[in-house]
Protein backbone atom coordinates (compact mmCIF):
# COMPACT_ATOMS: atom_id res chain seq x y z
CA UNK A 1 0.00 0.00 0.00
CA UNK A 2 2.83 2.40 0.85
CA UNK A 3 4.59 1.54 -2.44
CA UNK A 4 1.39 2.31 -4.38
CA UNK A 5 1.00 5.65 -2.63
CA UNK A 6 4.63 6.53 -3.28
CA UNK A 7 4.22 5.78 -7.00
CA UNK A 8 1.05 7.89 -7.13
CA UNK A 9 2.72 10.80 -5.37
CA UNK A 10 5.71 10.54 -7.71
CA UNK A 11 3.53 10.46 -10.85
CA UNK A 12 1.42 13.40 -9.66
CA UNK A 13 4.56 15.34 -8.74
CA UNK A 14 6.01 14.77 -12.21
CA UNK A 15 2.71 15.85 -13.78
CA UNK A 16 2.54 18.95 -11.58
CA UNK A 17 6.13 20.00 -12.34
CA UNK A 18 5.62 19.51 -16.08
CA UNK A 19 2.28 21.34 -16.06
CA UNK A 20 3.89 24.16 -14.07
CA UNK A 21 6.71 24.35 -16.62
CA UNK A 22 4.30 24.53 -19.58
CA UNK A 23 2.09 27.16 -17.94
CA UNK A 24 5.08 29.21 -16.79
CA UNK A 25 6.61 28.97 -20.28
CA UNK A 26 3.39 30.17 -21.94
CA UNK A 27 2.88 32.99 -19.43
CA UNK A 28 6.48 34.15 -19.70
CA UNK A 29 6.14 34.26 -23.50
CA UNK A 30 2.81 36.14 -23.32
CA UNK A 31 4.04 38.64 -20.74
CA UNK A 32 7.50 39.01 -22.27
CA UNK A 33 9.24 37.85 -19.09
CA UNK A 34 11.61 35.44 -20.78
CA UNK A 35 15.18 36.48 -20.27
CA UNK A 36 17.15 33.51 -21.42
CA UNK A 37 15.73 30.62 -23.48
CA UNK A 38 16.47 27.08 -22.39
CA UNK A 39 18.29 24.74 -24.72
CA UNK A 40 16.22 22.63 -27.08
CA UNK A 41 17.68 19.45 -25.51
CA UNK A 42 16.41 20.47 -22.05
CA UNK A 43 13.04 21.43 -23.51
CA UNK A 44 12.74 18.05 -25.29
CA UNK A 45 13.60 16.18 -22.10
CA UNK A 46 10.99 18.15 -20.15
CA UNK A 47 8.37 17.48 -22.83
CA UNK A 48 9.22 13.75 -22.89
CA UNK A 49 8.95 13.67 -19.07
CA UNK A 50 5.60 15.46 -19.24
CA UNK A 51 4.30 13.02 -21.86
CA UNK A 52 5.43 10.02 -19.81
CA UNK A 53 3.88 11.55 -16.68
CA UNK A 54 0.58 12.21 -18.44
CA UNK A 55 0.41 8.72 -19.95
CA UNK A 56 1.33 7.15 -16.62
CA UNK A 57 -1.33 9.25 -14.87
CA UNK A 58 -3.88 8.20 -17.47
CA UNK A 59 -3.03 4.50 -17.01
CA UNK A 60 -3.03 4.74 -13.21
CA UNK A 61 -6.31 6.62 -13.29
CA UNK A 62 -7.82 3.83 -15.37
CA UNK A 63 -6.45 1.17 -13.03
CA UNK A 64 -7.81 3.00 -9.97
CA UNK A 65 -11.18 3.46 -11.67
CA UNK A 66 -11.37 -0.27 -12.44
CA UNK A 67 -10.42 -1.08 -8.84
CA UNK A 68 -13.11 1.32 -7.65
CA UNK A 69 -15.73 -0.40 -9.83
CA UNK A 70 -14.59 -3.80 -8.58
CA UNK A 71 -14.76 -2.65 -4.94
CA UNK A 72 -18.24 -1.20 -5.52
CA UNK A 73 -19.44 -4.50 -6.98
CA UNK A 74 -18.03 -6.39 -3.98
CA UNK A 75 -19.74 -4.01 -1.55
CA UNK A 76 -23.04 -4.32 -3.42
CA UNK A 77 -22.72 -8.11 -3.29
CA UNK A 78 -22.02 -8.02 0.46
CA UNK A 79 -25.02 -5.76 0.96
CA UNK A 80 -27.19 -8.12 -1.09
CA UNK A 81 -25.99 -11.06 1.01
CA UNK A 82 -26.59 -9.16 4.25
CA UNK A 83 -30.08 -8.22 3.09
CA UNK A 84 -30.80 -11.83 2.20
CA UNK A 85 -29.42 -13.01 5.54
CA UNK A 86 -31.58 -10.47 7.38
CA UNK A 87 -34.70 -11.61 5.52
CA UNK A 88 -33.80 -15.24 6.29
CA UNK A 89 -33.38 -14.29 9.95
CA UNK A 90 -36.78 -12.57 9.95
CA UNK A 91 -38.45 -15.61 8.38
CA UNK A 92 -36.74 -17.93 10.85
CA UNK A 93 -37.97 -15.92 13.84
CA UNK A 94 -41.44 -15.45 12.37
CA UNK A 95 -41.73 -19.22 11.87
CA UNK A 96 -40.42 -19.97 15.36
CA UNK A 97 -42.97 -17.54 16.82
CA UNK A 98 -45.77 -19.05 14.69
CA UNK A 99 -46.84 -15.67 13.33
CA UNK A 100 -49.84 -15.59 11.03
CA UNK A 101 -49.38 -14.08 7.55
CA UNK A 102 -51.06 -10.86 8.75
CA UNK A 103 -48.80 -10.72 11.81
CA UNK A 104 -45.75 -11.28 9.59
CA UNK A 105 -46.72 -8.29 7.46
CA UNK A 106 -47.33 -6.10 10.51
CA UNK A 107 -44.07 -7.23 12.13
CA UNK A 108 -42.12 -6.48 8.97
CA UNK A 109 -43.67 -3.02 8.68
CA UNK A 110 -43.01 -2.36 12.38
CA UNK A 111 -39.38 -3.42 12.04
CA UNK A 112 -39.08 -1.06 9.06
CA UNK A 113 -40.11 1.73 11.43
CA UNK A 114 -43.62 2.46 10.23
CA UNK A 115 -46.18 3.85 12.64
CA UNK A 116 -49.38 2.07 13.56
CA UNK A 117 -51.36 4.49 11.40
CA UNK A 118 -49.06 3.90 8.40
CA UNK A 119 -49.31 0.13 8.81
CA UNK A 120 -53.10 0.34 9.06
CA UNK A 121 -53.27 2.46 5.90
CA UNK A 122 -50.99 0.09 3.98
CA UNK A 123 -52.93 -2.99 5.10
CA UNK A 124 -56.32 -1.26 4.73
CA UNK A 125 -57.31 -2.19 8.28
CA UNK A 126 -58.07 -0.21 11.41
CA UNK A 127 -55.40 1.01 13.80
CA UNK A 128 -57.04 -1.11 16.51
CA UNK A 129 -56.49 -4.25 14.42
CA UNK A 130 -52.82 -3.33 13.89
CA UNK A 131 -52.40 -2.65 17.63
CA UNK A 132 -53.93 -6.04 18.46
CA UNK A 133 -51.62 -7.73 15.93
CA UNK A 134 -48.52 -5.95 17.25
CA UNK A 135 -49.43 -6.96 20.79
CA UNK A 136 -49.78 -10.58 19.61
CA UNK A 137 -46.38 -10.32 17.89
CA UNK A 138 -44.73 -8.90 21.03
CA UNK A 139 -46.32 -11.64 23.17
CA UNK A 140 -45.18 -14.41 20.80
CA UNK A 141 -41.68 -12.93 20.56
CA UNK A 142 -41.47 -12.48 24.32
CA UNK A 143 -40.79 -8.74 24.15
CA UNK A 144 -42.57 -5.71 25.56
CA UNK A 145 -42.41 -3.42 22.54
CA UNK A 146 -41.06 -2.47 19.16
CA UNK A 147 -37.61 -1.48 20.44
CA UNK A 148 -37.06 -4.89 22.03
CA UNK A 149 -38.38 -6.61 18.91
CA UNK A 150 -35.88 -4.77 16.74
CA UNK A 151 -33.09 -5.40 19.26
CA UNK A 152 -33.63 -9.16 18.89
CA UNK A 153 -32.70 -8.95 15.22
CA UNK A 154 -29.83 -6.53 15.76
CA UNK A 155 -28.44 -8.82 18.45
CA UNK A 156 -28.63 -11.81 16.11
CA UNK A 157 -26.89 -9.89 13.33
CA UNK A 158 -24.13 -8.75 15.68
CA UNK A 159 -23.50 -12.25 17.03
CA UNK A 160 -22.38 -14.48 14.15
CA UNK A 161 -23.52 -18.08 14.45
CA UNK A 162 -26.45 -17.26 16.69
CA UNK A 163 -29.74 -18.37 15.23
CA UNK A 164 -33.38 -18.08 16.15
CA UNK A 165 -33.12 -21.57 17.63
CA UNK A 166 -30.75 -20.34 20.34
CA UNK A 167 -32.64 -17.09 20.83
CA UNK A 168 -35.81 -18.29 22.50
CA UNK A 169 -38.58 -15.87 23.40
CA UNK A 170 -38.61 -14.74 27.01
CA UNK A 171 -41.98 -16.38 27.56
CA UNK A 172 -40.50 -19.78 26.61
CA UNK A 173 -37.40 -19.36 28.75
Amino acid sequence: MIGRRLVLVLVFTVQFVCAFFFVADILSSMLGLRTRPISWEARELIEIGAAIGLVTGFVLGGVLLLQSFRARRQIEERLRRASTAFMDLLEEHFTDWSLTPAERDVALFAIKGMSTAEIAALRKTSEGTVKAQTNAIYRKAGVSGRAQLISLFIEDLMEPGKSAETAQPKSAA
